[in-house]
């Protein structure tokens, strides 16, 4: 990062090692190349993240939702700490940056951390049901991830005052839509007019 950030990029792997005082050798036993060390890098900020969040001990009795907060303003305040790299990374990506291959690494850390959350929904009694639903909450919070950063990226109040208000107010709301008592009640309702309108049907 500190490379990228005061030289720019470096214009080969032995470039790099040798300025670094390292063998190129050492620098393939762990990554292919530049591009798979950036991806890599996000990844690294999503298991700090999670690292630091578990070193509170209040954290496990935390809720869902106020565990999700906590990943948040943490992630956040990682990425503020390492702002100008992020930015020089982001340079150019304009407003879709699920395309970014740089973050595919963050994903797949960050849909792992909502998996283990263990959030409430429907058991619909169909186990390739309940797996599509798992996948469909899991790539909904990684959406809302990408929104924040993005809001991040172009946030100008002092200390990112309002990408704060911004995770609680989407956090709140998406906690909100996914209350699962109405849905169930909605589910329960239809369940009976079926069993209501079958025999119905069949006089």
């Amino acid at each position: 990062m500190n490379t990228v950030l005061t030289t720019g990029e470096p214009t080969s792997i032995f470039a790099f090692a040798k300025e670094n005082n390292f063998e190129e050798a050492d620098f393939y036993k762990h990554y292919s190349s530049f591009e798979s060390l950036e991806k890599a890098i996000f990844k690294v900020f999503a298991k700090e993240t999670i690292a630091l969040l578990h070193k509170t001990d209040a954290y496990a009795d935390y809720s869902a939702k106020d565990k999700l907060l906590s990943f948040y303003f943490t992630f956040f305040e990682l990425l503020t700490a390492n702002r100008s790299y992020v930015m020089l990374q982001f340079k150019g990506m304009k407003s879709d940056f699920s395309k970014l291959s740089v973050l595919k690494g963050l994903r797949a850390e960050f849909i792992d951390y909502i998996n283990a959350l263990n959030l409430e929904k429907i058991d619909f009694k169909h186990e390739k049901v309940n797996k599509i639903q798992d996948q469909t909450v899991a790539e909904g919070y990684w959406m809302q991830l990408l929104i924040i950063l993005k809001f991040w990226v172009d946030d100008e109040s002092p200390n990112f005052e309002k990408t704060d208000v911004f995770i609680e107010k989407s956090v709140k709301a998406s906690f909100d839509i996914q209350q699962i008592a109405p849905v169930k009640s909605v589910i329960d309702l239809a369940k009976f007019l079926w069993k209501e309108k079958s025999p119905m049907m069949a006089k």
